[in-house]
């Protein structure tokens, strides 16, 4: 048992080793066991359910932690020579690295699942798709910061490697700056949520549609001509963007031209019985009805009508102003006018000689 084995490590000393790491690994799961009954009795007083999974997802990396720490303090019993510990107690290190690195991203899963399971981001598929994005991004930052640790802990020159990537870093943005523009873009747009898919909108006065998809690099919008306009996210994060989907009334806005035959009374008439017929329907807001007489036209006494129905159903909205504008026909005859039609006159004058 006193004969050196490999590493110049006597024979009993490999048998303490693996002795202790048997023990290590049972008294961790006794301690996490221990550790964790109480860390689930705190989190039960709490009204979040955040503490409850981290305690659950992050109980293996707890018993490999306590492992480790359990192994570390009986490494002193197996009196190992300065070399073989100072190995051991490297690799020890390198373990413990690794369990940290293990909780971290297990902690980015766990806060990736309830982001996405939020009721924001249930009603907002997009903002979804990104979070998922960013926990990815999260966990490779995770592995380099962890990975140029590792480096450094071996002695590499850590200045020189962060230099090659920032160069590395900074031609890669060169070349791939469409791309991370895009990106961002996607990101400013899930987070402000200027449109969402399935809204309808009007961007920069020249895109009218219904918007079929919002990805990482473009968005894609279906036009009324049933044609699909893609638009890079970078660019469309700029531009100005008119979304219909959270209007809460319609507007119904026209100017009427009665001829100039027509009476004041009727004139009268013609404003009080539009007005009538506006209040009367159920579905317009009573707040503001308009109907002002507002100039005298070239060829017409012009009428300003302006109000508002309750619906955010474009389609009931134009069967609604449809019989609106129906009934202020009824309402003209009525009244013994008519509309006007744009009409120039003429004088002529002559001279006649004597």
């Amino acid at each position: 048992m006193l004969r050196l084995g490999p590493g110049s490590i006597a024979i009993w000393q490999w048998i303490a080793l693996v002795v202790a790491l048997v023990a290590g690994y049972i008294v961790g799961r006794i301690v996490a066991a221990v550790l964790g009954r109480l860390g689930r009795a705190m989190t039960r007083r709490t009204d979040t359910s955040l503490d409850d999974q981290l305690l659950d997802r992050l109980q293996g990396p707890l018993r490999a932690l306590m492992t480790i720490a359990a192994f570390r303090s009986l490494l002193p019993l197996v009196q190992l020579h300065a070399e073989a510990g100072g190995v051991t107690r490297a690799l020890l290190l390198a373990a413990l690295g690794g369990v940290l690195v293990w909780g971290a991203l297990r902690a980015v899963d766990i806060f990736v699942t309830r982001l996405t399971a939020a009721s924001w981001a249930i009603a907002r598929p997009t903002s979804r798709a990104l979070v998922s994005l960013l926990g990815r991004i999260a966990k490779v930052l995770v592995v380099v910061i962890a990975g140029i640790g590792f480096l450094g802990a071996l002695g590499l020159p850590i200045a020189s490697l962060l230099a090659g990537l920032g160069i590395g870093g900074i031609a890669l943005a060169f070349g791939a700056q469409k791309t991370v523009e895009n990106l961002f873009g996607a990101v400013a747009l899930g987070v402000d949520q200027p449109l969402r898919e399935g809204d309808f909108v009007l961007i920069e006065g020249d895109v009218l549609g219904t918007v079929e998809s919002v990805g990482l690099r473009s968005t894609r919008v279906r036009t009324l001509d049933r044609t699909v306009v893609t638009l890079p996210n970078g660019k469309l994060a700029d531009m100005k963007i008119e979304t219909f989907a959270p209007r809460d009334r319609c507007r119904l806005a026209a100017t009427i031209g009665l001829v100039y035959s027509t009476t004041a009374v009727q004139l009268r008439d013609v404003l009080v019985g539009v007005e009538r017929v506006l209040r009367a329907h159920p579905s317009i807001w009573p707040d503001d009805v308009v109907v002002r007489f507002v100039k005298f036209g070239d060829s017409s006494l012009d009428i300003e009508i302006m109000a508002w129905f309750q619906t955010r159903d474009w389609s009931q909205f134009r069967t609604w102003r449809q019989d609106v504008l129906i009934a202020i026909m009824d309402v003209v005859e009525t009244a013994g006018s008519s509309f006007a039609f744009p009409t120039r006159t003429l004088h002529v004058t002559g001279s006649h000689a004597a």
